[in-house]
């Protein structure tokens, strides 16, 4: 099995840039089904994505539109803590986005957004064209590609590096069904990304909603079919299952844990999967498609236990490779 406590990152890291939105987190402060108080966290599934790679060792660029405010103010000290690159993160003027967080009574979390008119949703061109030109890996996804009017623009931008073919584009949609309105127009939403993307990670929740009554075997072949290389659907506890062409459907099992909640649980997986193919040497897609089934297989593993973990943990706190060892 692939370890990757037992790597070490190399001084020439690839660069992994994330964009999309960060916000904040307002968690129950007394833990599932207790009314009362809220913690604010920073938060948001691209932000959650690059903290868990930042503390993994990879050298993460983050882009998001950082309000200067209150809010934003705490979110940019808190990925410049976590060793994340601001430097192509714009300052705007517009306010953070606010999700509220409850937890039911298996600690499953759903969210109430208050996103009208907020920062992470205003990208214009000359915002996204100033992608680092070292990118190796670049991740896409989440409420900001598919919430108007910057979600052109994040588009564009996946598309402009997918026609490079020199870029690994991972995606993952992070379904909200109350914002994106009726399966079928989801449906377009995530297959455009998915006709864009090398990896395309989901859950089992999201593919249920977005394709119902289909199974996850047809649901994975579709999206191989418009040009997706690597098909991942999560499972929670029952673990992950991998497609692509031309292989058996792989499953790995998922890791028993206290679960204390699963705020970021998906967000974690998708970093400690990139973790391990990076880790690989896998940043280009022609060597995606080439890994053997045990590379691909160690990286499921890898992206489960740092998932796991990550639910031991009160919010999207993910671990680092110093955790990991210890």
């Amino acid at each position: 099995m692939y370890d990757s406590r037992e790597a070490t990152v190399s001084r020439a890291r690839p660069v992994v840039t994330v964009i999309g939105e960060a916000l904040i987190d307002l968690t129950p402060h007394d833990g599932p089904g207790a009314p009362g108080m809220y913690r604010a966290r920073p938060g948001g599934s691209p932000f959650n994505v690059a903290v868990g790679l930042a503390r993994l060792g990879h050298h993460t660029v983050l882009m998001a539109r950082l309000a200067d405010d209150t809010f934003g103010r705490i979110l940019r000290g808190h990925a410049a803590a976590e060793g994340i690159d601001l430097a192509y993160a714009p300052h705007a003027t517009e306010p953070t986005t606010l999700a509220v967080v409850s937890l039911d009574a298996d600690a499953r979390a759903s969210y109430d957004l208050y996103f009208q008119g907020t920062a992470d949703w205003q990208w214009t061109a000359a915002e996204t064209a100033r992608v680092p030109d070292d990118t190796a890996v670049l991740h896409v996804g989440s409420i900001a590609s598919w919430t108007p009017p910057g979600d052109e623009q994040i588009y564009a931008l996946t598309a402009a590096s997918h026609a490079r073919g020199q870029v690994l584009i991972s995606y993952d949609p992070n379904v909200r069904p109350r914002l994106l309105g009726e399966p079928g127009r989801a449906r377009l939403l995530v297959e455009r990304y998915a006709s864009v993307a090398h990896i395309v990670k989901a859950s089992s929740e999201d593919v249920g909603w977005l394709y119902p009554g289909t199974d996850i075997e047809q649901v994975g072949a579709r999206w191989i079919e418009l040009g997706t290389i690597v098909v991942v659907i999560t499972d929670g506890a029952e673990g992950a299952h991998l497609f692509r062409a031309g292989s058996a459907p792989m499953h790995r099992p998922g890791r028993r844990v206290h679960v204390v909640d699963t705020v970021g649980a998906g967000d974690a997986f998708t970093a400690g999967l990139l973790d391990a193919l990076l880790r690989q040497g896998l940043q280009r897609p022609d060597l995606v498609r080439r890994s053997s089934p045990a590379v691909l297989s160690a990286a499921l593993d890898n992206a489960i236990l740092i998932s796991a973990v990550t639910c031991e943990r009160v919010g999207a706190d993910p671990p680092t490779s110093e955790d990991l060892r210890s």
